[in-house]
């Protein structure tokens, strides 16, 4: 496999590959003043078309989706640490990772690239879509919907059956009991849209 990016969200991905057996070939990053990370080199040449599977060790969104839409690579089957617990009716889409400790209930549909961070809780019949963010130990109740690059914060908690529009940010805490618009910015206890 490869890894596109060598900041510390790269580090968590080497480990979580290490720790399933998986084989890092190469790690890219455009930065030329990074030069290696846990041991791997860092790459800054183009990824050559032929390359095995990628996962995309970036944490925002935005360059994660734009990442996905340049190479022309196949990407990975999700990545798990051995420590998550993960629905066997749960469904998760290819480049996503799962963190250590997260824990994804029965019925969740996790889409492509999507990172559940450490401890992150995804319960029953949720539905995250592409390119999204669940931070650590932020907990989702059952049939929360999450659209399309959105980044829920750190510690955040969101209650039954609310929809987060695209592109909207939860900031770290916040307790969301109502939708949140697309590309709204919601901080508080309980939430409010300051953005």
């Amino acid at each position: 496999m490869i890894i596109l990016g060598a900041s510390g969200h790269a580090k968590v991905i080497i480990e979580i590959a290490q720790a399933n057996d998986w084989t890092i070939d190469t790690v890219y990053d455009k930065d030329v003043d990074k030069v290696e990370v846990l041991g791997y080199p860092v790459c800054h040449d183009e990824i050559p078309p032929q390359a095995t599977c990628a996962v995309i060790a970036i944490g925002n969104n935005k360059i994660r989706q734009q990442l996905a839409q340049d190479h022309k690579t196949s990407f990975c089957a999700p990545l798990i640490h051995p420590t998550a617990i993960v629905s066997p009716s749960a469904s998760l889409g290819e480049g996503t990772v799962v963190m250590a400790g997260a824990i994804i209930n029965a019925g969740a549909k996790i889409g492509a690239h999507v990172i559940i961070n450490t401890a992150a809780v995804v319960e029953h019949d949720c539905v995250i879509e592409d390119f999204v963010h669940i931070s650590p130990n932020a907990a989702l109740a059952g049939n929360v919907t999450v659209e399309k690059g959105a980044h829920v914060g750190i510690g955040a908690n969101v209650i039954q059956g609310v929809q987060i529009g695209k592109q909207a940010v939860i900031g770290a805490g916040a307790a969301i009991i109502e939708g949140v618009a697309a590309h709204a910015v919601v901080v508080g206890v309980p939430g409010k849209q300051i953005k």
